[in-house]
Protein backbone atom coordinates (compact mmCIF):
# COMPACT_ATOMS: atom_id res chain seq x y z
CA UNK A 1 0.00 0.00 0.00
CA UNK A 2 2.79 2.77 1.03
CA UNK A 3 3.96 1.68 -2.53
CA UNK A 4 0.75 2.37 -4.02
CA UNK A 5 0.74 5.96 -2.28
CA UNK A 6 4.01 6.84 -3.24
CA UNK A 7 3.45 6.43 -7.10
CA UNK A 8 0.12 8.47 -6.93
CA UNK A 9 1.69 10.86 -4.97
CA UNK A 10 4.39 11.34 -7.74
CA UNK A 11 2.14 11.00 -10.28
CA UNK A 12 0.03 13.45 -9.56
CA UNK A 13 3.08 15.95 -8.15
CA UNK A 14 4.74 15.71 -11.89
CA UNK A 15 1.45 15.96 -13.69
CA UNK A 16 0.71 18.98 -11.71
CA UNK A 17 3.86 20.63 -12.33
CA UNK A 18 3.94 19.85 -16.12
CA UNK A 19 0.13 21.00 -16.32
CA UNK A 20 0.87 24.31 -14.71
CA UNK A 21 4.11 25.09 -16.60
CA UNK A 22 1.95 24.35 -19.61
CA UNK A 23 -0.78 26.94 -17.89
CA UNK A 24 1.85 29.97 -17.24
CA UNK A 25 2.98 28.90 -21.33
CA UNK A 26 -0.44 29.45 -22.63
CA UNK A 27 -0.75 32.99 -20.46
CA UNK A 28 2.10 34.28 -22.14
CA UNK A 29 1.22 33.20 -25.48
CA UNK A 30 -2.32 34.35 -24.96
CA UNK A 31 -0.91 38.01 -24.27
CA UNK A 32 1.13 38.16 -26.79
CA UNK A 33 -1.27 37.01 -29.39
CA UNK A 34 -3.92 39.70 -28.18
CA UNK A 35 -1.22 42.41 -28.46
CA UNK A 36 -0.55 41.39 -32.18
CA UNK A 37 -4.14 40.43 -32.81
CA UNK A 38 -4.93 44.18 -31.26
CA UNK A 39 -2.22 45.84 -33.50
CA UNK A 40 -3.15 43.93 -36.82
CA UNK A 41 -6.79 44.71 -36.25
CA UNK A 42 -6.00 48.50 -36.49
CA UNK A 43 -3.70 48.29 -39.46
CA UNK A 44 -4.80 49.02 -42.69
CA UNK A 45 -6.07 46.44 -45.03
CA UNK A 46 -4.69 47.79 -48.11
CA UNK A 47 -3.55 44.45 -50.29
CA UNK A 48 -6.86 43.74 -52.13
CA UNK A 49 -6.14 41.25 -54.59
CA UNK A 50 -8.62 39.42 -56.36
CA UNK A 51 -9.77 36.55 -54.50
CA UNK A 52 -11.19 32.61 -55.24
CA UNK A 53 -13.11 31.35 -52.06
CA UNK A 54 -12.96 27.85 -52.47
CA UNK A 55 -15.79 25.74 -50.60
CA UNK A 56 -16.31 22.11 -50.60
CA UNK A 57 -19.65 20.56 -49.57
CA UNK A 58 -21.17 17.90 -48.46
CA UNK A 59 -24.83 17.23 -47.16
CA UNK A 60 -26.35 20.30 -45.32
CA UNK A 61 -26.62 20.54 -41.49
CA UNK A 62 -28.73 22.92 -39.21
CA UNK A 63 -26.98 26.20 -39.46
CA UNK A 64 -25.56 25.45 -42.68
CA UNK A 65 -27.52 28.19 -44.43
CA UNK A 66 -26.91 31.28 -42.33
CA UNK A 67 -22.97 30.03 -42.83
CA UNK A 68 -22.94 30.10 -46.58
CA UNK A 69 -24.73 33.75 -45.91
CA UNK A 70 -21.99 34.97 -44.15
CA UNK A 71 -19.52 34.65 -47.30
CA UNK A 72 -21.80 36.08 -49.43
CA UNK A 73 -21.52 38.98 -47.70
CA UNK A 74 -18.20 40.11 -47.71
CA UNK A 75 -17.32 43.32 -48.35
CA UNK A 76 -14.75 42.84 -50.66
CA UNK A 77 -13.87 44.53 -53.87
CA UNK A 78 -13.41 41.34 -56.21
CA UNK A 79 -13.76 37.96 -55.36
CA UNK A 80 -15.82 34.96 -56.52
CA UNK A 81 -17.37 32.05 -54.63
CA UNK A 82 -16.79 28.16 -55.97
CA UNK A 83 -19.12 25.31 -54.10
CA UNK A 84 -18.13 21.98 -55.14
CA UNK A 85 -19.99 18.64 -54.37
CA UNK A 86 -19.79 15.05 -55.35
CA UNK A 87 -23.25 15.09 -57.27
CA UNK A 88 -25.85 17.81 -58.37
CA UNK A 89 -27.96 16.24 -55.98
CA UNK A 90 -26.40 16.78 -53.24
CA UNK A 91 -28.38 19.14 -50.45
CA UNK A 92 -25.33 21.41 -49.40
CA UNK A 93 -24.78 22.23 -53.41
CA UNK A 94 -28.83 22.92 -53.31
CA UNK A 95 -28.83 25.04 -50.53
CA UNK A 96 -25.60 26.97 -51.94
CA UNK A 97 -27.64 27.27 -54.97
CA UNK A 98 -30.57 29.11 -53.25
CA UNK A 99 -28.56 31.85 -51.33
CA UNK A 100 -26.82 32.50 -53.90
CA UNK A 101 -30.16 33.67 -55.68
CA UNK A 102 -30.19 36.24 -53.02
CA UNK A 103 -27.04 37.84 -54.02
CA UNK A 104 -27.07 38.44 -57.36
CA UNK A 105 -23.93 40.40 -57.55
CA UNK A 106 -21.59 38.13 -56.25
CA UNK A 107 -20.09 36.31 -58.35
CA UNK A 108 -20.80 32.34 -57.77
CA UNK A 109 -19.97 28.79 -59.29
CA UNK A 110 -21.46 25.77 -58.50
CA UNK A 111 -19.68 23.03 -59.96
CA UNK A 112 -19.38 18.70 -59.27
CA UNK A 113 -16.26 16.76 -59.23
CA UNK A 114 -17.76 12.85 -58.77
CA UNK A 115 -16.61 9.90 -56.82
CA UNK A 116 -13.41 10.22 -55.33
CA UNK A 117 -10.92 8.38 -57.16
CA UNK A 118 -9.28 5.76 -55.20
CA UNK A 119 -6.30 7.68 -54.36
CA UNK A 120 -7.95 10.17 -52.81
CA UNK A 121 -9.57 9.01 -49.21
CA UNK A 122 -9.54 12.22 -48.59
CA UNK A 123 -12.67 13.54 -50.00
CA UNK A 124 -12.81 17.56 -49.35
CA UNK A 125 -9.20 17.16 -51.18
CA UNK A 126 -10.89 15.67 -54.26
CA UNK A 127 -13.40 18.75 -53.92
CA UNK A 128 -10.55 20.98 -53.44
CA UNK A 129 -8.28 20.00 -56.56
CA UNK A 130 -12.06 20.34 -58.83
CA UNK A 131 -12.51 23.74 -57.64
CA UNK A 132 -8.53 24.47 -58.56
CA UNK A 133 -9.53 23.65 -61.97
CA UNK A 134 -11.80 26.36 -62.36
CA UNK A 135 -10.65 29.14 -60.22
CA UNK A 136 -9.92 32.44 -62.30
CA UNK A 137 -7.48 33.55 -59.39
CA UNK A 138 -4.11 32.65 -58.01
CA UNK A 139 -5.22 33.75 -54.32
CA UNK A 140 -7.08 31.10 -52.59
CA UNK A 141 -9.14 30.87 -49.39
CA UNK A 142 -10.81 27.76 -48.81
CA UNK A 143 -13.49 27.18 -46.16
CA UNK A 144 -15.29 24.60 -44.74
CA UNK A 145 -19.18 24.80 -44.57
CA UNK A 146 -19.10 24.43 -41.05
CA UNK A 147 -17.52 27.92 -40.70
CA UNK A 148 -19.66 31.39 -40.11
CA UNK A 149 -17.55 34.06 -40.42
CA UNK A 150 -17.84 38.32 -40.62
CA UNK A 151 -18.12 40.91 -43.26
CA UNK A 152 -14.39 41.72 -43.00
CA UNK A 153 -12.59 38.36 -43.08
CA UNK A 154 -12.03 38.46 -46.48
CA UNK A 155 -10.08 41.90 -46.27
CA UNK A 156 -8.02 40.48 -42.91
CA UNK A 157 -7.55 37.06 -44.04
CA UNK A 158 -5.78 38.48 -47.21
CA UNK A 159 -3.42 41.09 -45.56
CA UNK A 160 -1.24 37.88 -44.53
CA UNK A 161 -0.45 37.16 -48.26
CA UNK A 162 0.64 40.76 -48.36
CA UNK A 163 4.29 39.63 -48.05
CA UNK A 164 5.30 37.11 -51.23
CA UNK A 165 7.17 34.75 -49.46
CA UNK A 166 4.08 33.60 -47.38
CA UNK A 167 2.94 30.82 -49.22
CA UNK A 168 0.12 29.92 -46.35
CA UNK A 169 -1.49 31.46 -43.52
CA UNK A 170 -4.26 30.04 -41.60
CA UNK A 171 -6.62 31.17 -37.98
CA UNK A 172 -7.51 29.92 -34.62
CA UNK A 173 -11.65 29.44 -34.73
CA UNK A 174 -13.96 29.97 -31.64
CA UNK A 175 -16.30 26.34 -31.06
CA UNK A 176 -19.52 27.58 -31.56
CA UNK A 177 -22.38 25.52 -30.73
CA UNK A 178 -26.04 26.01 -31.41
CA UNK A 179 -28.54 27.88 -29.22
CA UNK A 180 -30.31 24.58 -28.17
CA UNK A 181 -27.39 21.97 -28.16
CA UNK A 182 -27.20 19.64 -25.75
CA UNK A 183 -23.91 19.60 -23.43
CA UNK A 184 -21.89 17.01 -25.08
CA UNK A 185 -21.37 19.54 -28.12
CA UNK A 186 -21.05 22.36 -25.61
CA UNK A 187 -17.95 20.48 -24.02
CA UNK A 188 -16.87 19.41 -28.39
CA UNK A 189 -17.40 23.75 -28.82
CA UNK A 190 -15.07 24.84 -25.70
CA UNK A 191 -12.49 21.88 -26.45
CA UNK A 192 -12.32 23.38 -30.30
CA UNK A 193 -11.52 27.04 -28.80
CA UNK A 194 -9.38 26.16 -25.57
CA UNK A 195 -7.59 23.07 -26.22
CA UNK A 196 -6.53 23.35 -29.93
CA UNK A 197 -6.64 26.74 -29.19
CA UNK A 198 -3.84 26.79 -26.32
CA UNK A 199 -1.65 24.39 -28.53
CA UNK A 200 -1.37 26.73 -31.59
CA UNK A 201 -0.53 29.77 -29.91
CA UNK A 202 1.96 27.99 -27.69
CA UNK A 203 3.35 26.69 -30.59
CA UNK A 204 3.49 29.25 -32.45
CA UNK A 205 5.69 30.90 -29.25
CA UNK A 206 8.24 28.77 -29.25
CA UNK A 207 8.99 27.69 -32.71
CA UNK A 208 6.78 29.48 -35.49
CA UNK A 209 4.16 27.80 -37.31
CA UNK A 210 4.62 24.95 -38.78
CA UNK A 211 1.48 23.46 -39.59
CA UNK A 212 -1.81 24.56 -41.12
CA UNK A 213 -5.38 24.56 -39.63
CA UNK A 214 -7.86 23.43 -42.35
CA UNK A 215 -11.08 25.46 -40.47
CA UNK A 216 -9.74 28.33 -43.44
CA UNK A 217 -6.80 29.15 -45.07
CA UNK A 218 -4.97 32.12 -47.15
CA UNK A 219 -3.31 30.18 -49.72
CA UNK A 220 -1.91 30.51 -53.15
CA UNK A 221 -2.52 28.45 -55.82
CA UNK A 222 1.27 27.50 -56.26
CA UNK A 223 1.14 26.08 -52.27
CA UNK A 224 -0.56 23.54 -53.58
CA UNK A 225 1.83 22.08 -56.35
CA UNK A 226 4.84 23.12 -54.24
CA UNK A 227 4.17 20.22 -51.99
CA UNK A 228 3.49 17.40 -54.31
CA UNK A 229 -0.20 18.35 -55.84
CA UNK A 230 -3.81 17.10 -54.79
CA UNK A 231 -2.79 13.55 -55.45
CA UNK A 232 -0.20 13.81 -52.53
CA UNK A 233 -2.51 15.28 -49.93
CA UNK A 234 -5.73 13.29 -50.79
CA UNK A 235 -3.81 10.36 -49.42
CA UNK A 236 -3.69 12.18 -46.23
CA UNK A 237 -6.76 12.35 -43.47
CA UNK A 238 -5.01 15.43 -41.74
CA UNK A 239 -4.41 17.67 -45.01
CA UNK A 240 -4.21 20.92 -44.10
CA UNK A 241 -1.19 19.58 -41.42
CA UNK A 242 0.73 18.37 -44.11
CA UNK A 243 0.12 20.86 -46.63
CA UNK A 244 1.59 23.48 -43.44
CA UNK A 245 4.38 21.70 -42.28
CA UNK A 246 6.05 20.57 -45.96
CA UNK A 247 5.76 24.52 -47.06
CA UNK A 248 7.33 25.27 -43.78
CA UNK A 249 10.05 22.57 -44.29
CA UNK A 250 10.74 24.12 -47.17
CA UNK A 251 11.03 27.29 -46.21
CA UNK A 252 8.00 29.22 -47.34
CA UNK A 253 6.52 31.72 -44.92
CA UNK A 254 3.09 29.44 -43.01
CA UNK A 255 1.34 31.97 -40.37
CA UNK A 256 -1.18 32.17 -38.34
CA UNK A 257 -3.24 35.09 -38.80
CA UNK A 258 -5.09 36.75 -36.04
CA UNK A 259 -8.42 36.93 -37.22
CA UNK A 260 -10.69 34.89 -35.70
CA UNK A 261 -13.56 32.30 -37.53
CA UNK A 262 -16.55 30.75 -35.76
CA UNK A 263 -16.54 26.96 -35.96
CA UNK A 264 -20.10 25.34 -35.71
CA UNK A 265 -20.84 23.01 -34.10
CA UNK A 266 -23.63 20.67 -34.17
CA UNK A 267 -25.90 19.04 -31.81
CA UNK A 268 -24.85 15.23 -31.20
CA UNK A 269 -25.11 12.68 -28.73
CA UNK A 270 -22.16 11.94 -27.06
CA UNK A 271 -21.30 8.85 -28.33
CA UNK A 272 -21.37 10.26 -31.51
CA UNK A 273 -19.56 13.71 -30.60
CA UNK A 274 -16.66 11.30 -28.79
CA UNK A 275 -16.18 9.65 -31.47
CA UNK A 276 -15.54 12.40 -33.87
CA UNK A 277 -13.16 13.81 -31.30
CA UNK A 278 -11.22 10.43 -31.39
CA UNK A 279 -11.05 10.37 -34.99
CA UNK A 280 -8.88 13.64 -34.70
CA UNK A 281 -6.95 12.67 -31.77
CA UNK A 282 -6.05 9.46 -33.48
CA UNK A 283 -4.98 11.74 -36.82
CA UNK A 284 -3.07 13.77 -34.34
CA UNK A 285 -0.94 10.66 -33.16
CA UNK A 286 -0.13 9.77 -36.54
CA UNK A 287 0.73 13.54 -37.65
CA UNK A 288 2.98 13.92 -35.03
CA UNK A 289 3.56 11.48 -32.79
CA UNK A 290 6.57 13.09 -30.01
CA UNK A 291 4.58 15.99 -30.11
CA UNK A 292 0.72 14.52 -29.62
CA UNK A 293 2.33 11.94 -26.46
CA UNK A 294 4.12 14.94 -24.75
CA UNK A 295 0.85 16.54 -24.48
CA UNK A 296 -0.83 14.00 -22.29
CA UNK A 297 1.72 15.81 -19.55
CA UNK A 298 -0.45 19.32 -20.18
CA UNK A 299 -4.02 17.87 -19.19
CA UNK A 300 -4.50 18.97 -15.51
CA UNK A 301 -7.75 17.63 -14.10
CA UNK A 302 -6.69 13.92 -14.56
CA UNK A 303 -3.76 14.89 -12.34
CA UNK A 304 -5.87 16.76 -10.02
CA UNK A 305 -8.12 13.70 -9.09
CA UNK A 306 -4.82 11.34 -8.65
CA UNK A 307 -3.99 13.89 -5.89
CA UNK A 308 -7.77 14.02 -4.35
CA UNK A 309 -7.25 9.60 -4.55
CA UNK A 310 -4.09 10.26 -2.88
CA UNK A 311 -5.11 12.32 -0.13
CA UNK A 312 -8.28 10.06 1.00
CA UNK A 313 -5.81 7.05 0.89
CA UNK A 314 -3.23 8.58 2.91
CA UNK A 315 -5.44 10.25 5.31
CA UNK A 316 -4.74 13.54 3.94
CA UNK A 317 -8.10 14.47 2.51
CA UNK A 318 -8.05 18.10 2.75
CA UNK A 319 -5.14 17.91 0.81
CA UNK A 320 -6.18 15.82 -1.50
CA UNK A 321 -9.15 18.27 -1.96
CA UNK A 322 -6.77 21.44 -2.82
CA UNK A 323 -4.92 19.58 -4.97
CA UNK A 324 -8.15 19.01 -6.95
CA UNK A 325 -9.14 22.58 -6.90
CA UNK A 326 -5.63 23.51 -7.60
CA UNK A 327 -6.10 21.92 -11.05
CA UNK A 328 -9.58 23.20 -11.75
CA UNK A 329 -8.06 26.99 -10.48
CA UNK A 330 -5.68 26.30 -13.19
CA UNK A 331 -8.32 24.91 -16.21
CA UNK A 332 -9.79 28.10 -15.77
CA UNK A 333 -7.01 30.50 -15.96
CA UNK A 334 -5.94 28.74 -19.07
CA UNK A 335 -9.56 28.74 -20.83
CA UNK A 336 -10.09 32.32 -19.59
CA UNK A 337 -7.12 33.92 -20.97
CA UNK A 338 -7.45 32.01 -24.20
CA UNK A 339 -11.48 32.50 -24.43
CA UNK A 340 -11.35 36.24 -23.74
CA UNK A 341 -8.70 37.25 -26.28
CA UNK A 342 -9.98 35.45 -28.74
CA UNK A 343 -13.40 37.42 -28.20
CA UNK A 344 -16.02 35.21 -26.76
CA UNK A 345 -18.50 37.57 -25.25
CA UNK A 346 -19.35 34.43 -23.23
CA UNK A 347 -16.28 33.43 -21.98
CA UNK A 348 -17.41 32.80 -18.54
CA UNK A 349 -19.27 30.04 -19.28
CA UNK A 350 -17.26 28.35 -21.53
CA UNK A 351 -14.51 28.97 -18.69
CA UNK A 352 -17.08 26.98 -16.32
CA UNK A 353 -17.04 24.10 -18.19
CA UNK A 354 -13.72 23.46 -19.40
CA UNK A 355 -12.55 21.45 -16.64
CA UNK A 356 -15.11 19.12 -17.24
CA UNK A 357 -13.62 19.23 -21.01
CA UNK A 358 -9.85 19.34 -19.82
CA UNK A 359 -10.58 15.84 -18.17
CA UNK A 360 -12.56 14.72 -21.67
CA UNK A 361 -9.76 15.70 -23.04
CA UNK A 362 -7.32 13.42 -21.23
CA UNK A 363 -9.85 10.17 -22.02
CA UNK A 364 -9.71 11.23 -25.60
CA UNK A 365 -5.70 11.12 -25.74
CA UNK A 366 -5.80 7.82 -23.94
CA UNK A 367 -8.13 6.51 -26.15
CA UNK A 368 -6.31 7.62 -29.24
CA UNK A 369 -3.39 4.82 -28.72
CA UNK A 370 -6.42 2.27 -28.80
CA UNK A 371 -6.01 1.52 -32.19
CA UNK A 372 -5.67 2.96 -35.96
CA UNK A 373 -9.15 2.57 -37.35
CA UNK A 374 -11.90 5.05 -37.50
CA UNK A 375 -15.29 5.33 -39.39
CA UNK A 376 -15.73 8.52 -41.69
CA UNK A 377 -18.69 8.76 -43.76
CA UNK A 378 -19.75 5.13 -43.60
CA UNK A 379 -16.47 3.52 -44.39
CA UNK A 380 -13.77 1.90 -42.03
CA UNK A 381 -10.36 3.71 -42.57
CA UNK A 382 -6.84 2.87 -41.30
CA UNK A 383 -4.46 5.63 -39.89
CA UNK A 384 -0.68 5.20 -41.03
CA UNK A 385 2.35 6.37 -39.98
CA UNK A 386 2.80 10.20 -41.31
CA UNK A 387 -1.43 10.40 -41.22
CA UNK A 388 -1.71 8.72 -44.90
CA UNK A 389 -5.13 6.87 -45.02
CA UNK A 390 -4.62 3.03 -46.17
CA UNK A 391 -7.58 1.97 -48.63
CA UNK A 392 -10.63 0.32 -46.44
CA UNK A 393 -10.75 -1.93 -48.97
Amino acid sequence: MKVLLHILFWLAAVGSVTSSIYCAMVLVAAVRFGLRRRREQSAPADFLPPLSVLKPLHGTEPGMERNLETFFEQDYPDFELLFCARQESDAGLQLAREVGKRYPHVDAKYVTCGEPMPKFHNAKVFSLAKLDSVARNDNYITSDADVRVVPNYLQRMVQTLKDPHVGLASCVYLGTAHEHAGFASRLDAVGKSVEMTSGVLVADMIEGTKFALGATMAVRRKSFQDVGGFDELGQFYADDFVLGNRLAAQGAGVLLATHVIRLMVQDSPFWLSFRNQLRWMQSTRRSRPWGHLGSGLTFAMPFGLVGLLWGVASGHVVVGLLWLVTAVVNRWLQAGAILRVMGDPEWMRGAAIYPLRDFLGWMLWMGSYGGDNFYYRGKIYKLKDGGRVESPD
